[in-house]
């Protein structure tokens, strides 16, 4: 015996699958790609033709010559953009406390003439584990270093980080000041070459 609504449910089914799993997605692909070129293609950073990183995901850098981005949490390196997530662990959790810690020593200790309040942003990791960005401050933290390393006067370096500080974004209103640790690399290695 036939069922009659077996034929009705299986083009519907067909119909429904085309419409939201082809002709949907590649229309909002299309609308992205038309009205954001660069954020659809992943915020690519291209350097003399070649792609170097994205502008959306943080880059370990340990080289004294260059800013430090946030810590990462990710699994199985730190930046891994394939598994995207903090460390889940709360301010009364002893094994951020100890991590916290040895951050701030391993700071202290590449830049040991530096006193000053190590900003909060350098030593714990955001929700993604792939903050691309800094505060002001945490840039601020890391110029004398960053300048002895690379034998200029701190007042270049700091003239490049003011350069890439970005104000608020969400139309001037919204979200803090952050400056972009792979484009402020970027920007050091082209201006003040070691």
């Amino acid at each position: 015996m036939k069922t009659p609504l077996l034929r009705p449910a299986l083009t519907l089914f067909v119909l429904l699958s085309a419409l939201t799993g082809i002709a949907y997605p590649l229309a909002v692909t299309g609308i992205a790609k038309a009205a954001f070129p660069d954020q659809a293609a992943g915020s690519l950073v291209v350097q003399d033709g070649k792609t170097v990183g994205s502008a959306l995901i943080g880059q370990p850098f340990s080289d004294p010559g260059h800013f430090w981005g946030r810590p990462s949490a990710t699994a199985p390196m730190p930046y891994n953009a394939a598994a995207s997530g903090g460390a889940n662990q709360g301010p009364t959790n002893p094994a951020l406390a100890e991590a916290v810690q040895g951050r701030i020593a391993a700071l202290r200790a590449a830049d040991p003439g530096n006193t000053a309040p190590v900003p909060a942003d350098l030593v714990t990791t955001s929700a993604s584990g792939l903050d691309p960005h800094i505060s002001p401050a945490g840039a601020r933290y890391q110029v004398a270093r960053v300048a002895a390393a690379r034998q200029v006067p701190a007042d270049k370096v700091q003239a490049l980080v003011d350069a890439h500080t970005e104000e608020a974004h969400f139309g001037g209103f919204f979200g803090e000041p952050r400056v972009n640790v792979l484009q402020l690399n970027l920007a050091l290695d082209q201006s003040l070459r070691k």
